[in-house]
């Protein structure tokens, strides 16, 4: 971020706007929402500015901007058409340290306006950094659309009532009361008795939070999917969006942390084949400490955490320790692979099973069954290969798999630096040099052409 988004009080402070023409009627109709004190320096203003300044909206003095007149100031905007008044206004602004905003010129500004979402007080700031100002209105539209007007209504009683709830509610009551009023006690109020019904509603809400017994913490075992934010499933979702704590993989990508609640815990429980790695037993207390705490916990694992996760283990320490659990499944990185180069698993007269399997287990290289992996159509998805490649292509061609036999390594799947290497049985070992993300082995597949491309700038390699 070049531009760090903030609100600045501006109650009963001047903000200043130099010019009097259409674009400071525009940056006033903004201005004139706030509790801001507006004062406009214009040689020659618009009839409408006028008119504000009569009716006692604005200040308006007939003369340019002058040092003095920034005493105080809490932003200065600079509309005039005249862009040879620009340097020397803003210049006044910087030497008194004043924000100063020229209207169309990103690089003398020192600060921007945001498109806005009006709720008062609930306000919703959508900045590009000036990039793309029309998309920005496109979100603004959209947030638009999306909340209910009486938004603000809702905020503002929950403001004078939240002294009363903070005293009397902490922690989990405390977050689950506000959400309960947000989502279903303030609106149905609304709508059913306006807002005279709020407080009572509140009264209400408040007593059955009180004494509602407090509930006992709870593992979710949430799949984080292969990387991308969008494959995401809604319930994993919901479970960062509660979570007291979330406990993750190094795998799991960082813009799926950024979901999580921003008050909530991260703890990294890094687990990296071949490098350095939290103990098994070590997660499995972290979960138990935290959920006995009372904590709503996410063990966020990448991927499906039923794939190749460990999950049987953490699920068992956890019953052990009387501790409620649920699992959310998620893509497993195979799916989002497949999907990546255009094919499907199994296909009729083809193929009609697919195998999961893992380079590499707690004794080292994996054992599997080649000789039927060996035959020709079949398919098969290999996790954590990279290491074991030799080990698999030597495997398979002791037991007479064709050496032409197609392999995809899908690297990264899903994410903005995924890569696809398309290459045969004989060339994998060549192929993995140089992999440094988690990569998928395809077994029995090849890229599809009109794939490539469609949904990830993935690059095509060959290694024959």
């Amino acid at each position: 971020m070049n531009y760090f988004p903030i609100f600045v009080a501006i109650k009963e402070r001047p903000v200043l706007i130099s010019g009097g023409g259409a674009m400071a009627i525009a940056k006033l109709r903004l201005l004139m929402k706030t509790s801001a004190s507006l004062v406009v320096f214009a040689v020659e203003a618009e009839p409408q500015i006028k008119s504000w300044a009569y009716e006692g909206r604005l200040v308006l003095f007939h003369r340019p901007v002058q040092a003095g007149d920034l005493k105080e100031a809490a932003l200065l905007y600079i509309t005039d058409e005249a862009a040879d008044h620009h340097p020397r206004i803003a210049a006044l602004a910087r030497a008194s340290n004043i924000p100063v905003n020229i209207v169309d010129n990103l690089e003398g500004s020192t600060f921007i306006t945001p498109a806005i979402v009006d709720r008062d007080p609930v306000t919703i700031a959508i900045g590009t950094e000036g990039a793309a100002p029309v998309l920005a209105r496109a979100i603004k539209r959209d947030f638009e659309d999306r909340l209910p007007v009486h938004l603000g209504l809702l905020a503002k009683a929950g403001k004078v009532f939240r002294p009363l709830a903070k005293r009397v509610l902490s922690g989990r009551k405390h977050r689950e009361f506000w959400a309960e009023y947000y989502a279903d006690t303030g609106p149905e109020t609304i709508e059913a008795k306006g807002t005279d019904g709020l407080p009572a509603a509140l009264d209400e809400l408040m007593s059955r939070h009180v004494s509602a017994e407090t509930a006992p913490g709870h593992v979710d075992l949430v799949g984080a999917g292969p990387g991308d934010p969008d494959l995401l499933t809604l319930k994993a979702r919901k479970a960062l969006d509660r979570a007291d704590v979330v406990i993750h993989d190094q795998l799991v990508a960082p813009q799926i942390l950024e979901l999580a609640r921003r008050e909530a815990v991260i703890v990294e429980a890094g687990k990296k084949g071949f490098g350095a790695a939290t103990p098994q037993e070590k997660i499995n207390a972290l979960m138990i400490d935290h959920a006995r705490d009372g904590a709503h916990v996410v063990r966020l694992k990448s991927g499906d955490p039923t794939v190749f996760g460990r999950l049987d283990e953490e699920i068992e320490a956890l019953e052990a320790a009387g501790i409620h659990w649920r699992i959310i499944p998620g893509i497993t990185a195979a799916s989002a692979a497949i999907a990546q180069i255009g094919q499907s698993f199994t296909r009729r007269g083809r193929n009609s099973s697919i195998r999961f399997f893992t380079g590499h287990d707690v004794h080292g290289f994996a054992e599997q069954d080649w000789r039927t992996l060996a035959r020709a159509k079949e398919v098969a998805a290999i996790y954590m290969g990279k290491k074991s490649a030799r080990f698999l292509q030597g495997r398979l061609l002791m037991n007479n798999a064709n050496p032409n036999t197609p392999i995809t390594l899908v690297e990264n799947a899903s994410r903005a630096q995924t890569r696809i290497i398309a290459t045969t049985l004989a060339g994998l070992p060549g192929a993995v040099d140089g992999l440094k993300g988690p990569a998928i082995m395809l077994l029995g597949l090849a890229p599809r052409h009109g794939a490539l491309n469609a949904d990830h700038n993935a690059p095509l390699e060959l290694a024959l």
